[in-house]
């Protein structure tokens, strides 16, 4: 009985603070972690500003988030629509389907080989907007309906990518450097921008998962440029130049479907594929467009 009343005061509480919009506090979507810290969510509702009231996101969601940078969401996208992605991509490869605008990255260690375009040779594909099938992935509602909790409504696909890491040749040359996305986007306001990034199959510490440092989206942009490693950096394979090397990282162990949203300015990278098969994940960057408002540059 006394927790019966206990629970009506909290959701008594909870509306005065954030409206009708507050949902029950529920726990679903949080990041599973192999390493690293997670800061603890310590505030009150009134000072979110990196996610918008809606009524998707549980509190508990909304607080990770603002004190993180990242908030990791379970079985989002379906097999079916996986599979229709995968498919899509191997026709990019046999160059059955040539999409206008489509950027195609080789990875730097197949650069050298007399070998011709293919699932073995592309370590990415940028701005696949005009592949129709690719495209559903920043149409699809399951995706949207979160990605609205971080932007508002009105947005706007500004970027968009299909990972395909390959296993690494021992030069190092599948890592992917540490890294704040924004550095790659002339447009503002940070806060009403988010990544949403789909694993495609299962992925991990072996193949080259993403590691993030949680809280790091709080930072200003820092300086980035091509890191001194040897062997190798794949072309646009910038890296943050100035960071805390002690900062807590975490990896992001994630099932085929899982999608992970993130900050732009989150300090993030990811290691190199030490398997024998090719990792592959798709994502986009989403911006609002409010009509009347200039995008600023």
């Amino acid at each position: 009985m006394e927790q019966t009343r206990a629970a009506a005061r909290l959701r008594r509480i909870l509306g005065h603070l954030g409206g009708s919009s507050v949902r029950a506090v529920v726990s679903f979507g949080v990041a599973h972690c192999t390493s690293g810290k997670i800061t603890p969510t310590n505030f009150h509702p009134q000072q979110f500003q990196y996610t918008l009231d809606n009524n998707v996101l549980s509190l508990e969601q909304r607080q990770f988030y603002e004190e993180n940078g990242f908030l990791v969401i379970k079985n989002l996208v379906s097999d079916a629509d996986i599979q229709r992605f995968r498919v899509a991509f191997e026709k990019i490869c046999s160059e059955e389907s040539k999409p206008a605008g489509l950027i195609i990255i080789r990875d730097v260690s197949s650069v050298e080989s007399e070998d011709m375009p293919s699932e073995k040779t592309i370590a990415r594909i940028q701005d696949y907007q005009e592949d129709k099938e690719l495209f559903r992935y920043c149409t699809l509602p399951e995706v949207l309906k979160y990605v609205e909790c971080f932007t508002g409504p009105n947005v706007m696909a500004m970027h968009t990518m299909l990972i395909n890491k390959p296993p690494d040749t021992g030069r190092k040359t599948s890592r992917h450097p540490l890294r704040q996305d924004l550095h790659f986007f002339p447009f503002r306001p940070s806060n009403r921008i988010v990544c949403a990034w789909t694993a495609m199959e299962h992925i991990d510490l072996n193949n080259g998962c993403l590691a993030v440092l949680p809280g790091t989206h709080k930072l200003p942009l820092k300086p980035h440029d091509y890191p001194q490693w040897e062997g190798g950096v794949n072309i646009f394979y910038y890296g943050i130049q100035d960071y805390d090397q002690d900062h807590a990282r975490v990896h992001l162990v994630m099932e085929k479907g899982d999608t992970v949203f993130f900050h732009p300015l989150l300090i993030h990278g990811s290691g190199q594929n030490q398997t024998q098969g090719f990792r592959k994940d798709i994502w986009m960057f989403r911006a609002r467009l409010v009509k009347g408002e200039r995008i600023t540059l």
